[in-house]
């Protein structure tokens, strides 16, 4: 299967492309979004890479060129490295991360990643005989190491680096000032947010939580571009990370840890059978 067919994209102007991985089917498929500016492209997270993203972009002539050149240089940018979003690093020759999850990314460390993928998840094979069990994140050597504050160029508009922890130790959201959009990763998505694996942490969370509500009070949001589902607005997002916060009472936090102690043995069983 060429990447020009496991791939599909929506243009949703501005310069922004909504990318997905169209054979793969589950709550799990991350949404990739490709962010062009005047002297740089970005792709915000990379999907699982059983086809190559760059390819795909090449083919459906998402890179246009610089002036009198070649095409502008493309970053890939991961909002955190679990499998969903990482897996397509490996396709690009740029690739920023948190430096919380630098040393996993580069290791490729398959439990941080989290990877959990089945075959009943995978409606057409990239190749013949391939199977779920022996996929993995591959050793990415990150290009930059992003930290709060930090401003991604791409000439006419800027990505500020937002570090908000909870879901993952180093999950970041991307904030277009200018423009009001707030790629969020995994951060906050429309649907329950997942703090119950290895490198979770619901204090993290209802601290970041905090955050994007602020984000929202200071009217400095209006359009959110998650890591999974659909987009959604301002009202949404102060209702979702508020709602977070209510419920992370104590018996959340207890029922949390049961379950990320559950996760994390079957994640460390899961990744001894296939690396030996």
């Amino acid at each position: 299967m060429s990447a020009l067919e496991w791939f599909a994209h929506k243009p949703l102007g501005g310069g922004i492309f909504w990318i997905q991985e169209r054979f793969y089917e589950s709550g799990n498929r991350a949404n990739i979004w490709l962010v062009r500016g005047s002297q740089r492209d970005v792709v915000i997270d990379a999907g699982l890479g059983l086809r190559s993203l760059p390819d795909y972009l090449r083919a459906a002539g998402l890179l246009a060129p610089a002036e009198g050149a070649g095409p502008r240089p493309l970053l890939a940018v991961a909002t955190h490295v679990h499998f969903d979003h990482s897996g397509g690093l490996q396709h690009f020759e740029e690739v920023a991360v948190h430096s919380a999850e630098a040393a996993a990314l580069l290791r490729g460390d398959n439990y941080e990643a989290v990877t959990w993928l089945s075959d009943r998840e995978v409606a057409r094979p990239p190749r013949p005989g391939w199977r779920a069990r022996h996929f993995r994140v591959p050793p990415v050597r990150p290009t930059r190491l992003l930290q709060e504050g930090d401003v991604i160029s791409l000439g006419d508009r800027q990505l500020t680096v937002m570090h908000m922890p909870g879901h993952s130790r180093g999950s970041i959201c991307l904030h277009d000032k200018d423009r009001k959009i707030l790629f969020s990763g995994d951060v906050v998505y429309d649907g329950s947010m997942i703090d119950w694996l290895p490198y979770s942490r619901v204090s993290d969370y209802v601290s970041s939580c905090q955050r994007l509500m602020e984000l929202v009070d200071r009217g400095l949001v209006e359009k959110v571009l998650p890591g999974h589902f659909n987009i959604f607005g301002a009202e949404r997002l102060y209702r979702l990370a508020s709602n977070y916060i209510s419920q992370a009472g104590v018996c959340h936090k207890v029922s949390t840890c049961a379950m990320r102690s559950i996760a994390s043995v079957v994640l460390r069983i899961t990744n001894s059978r296939v690396t030996s």
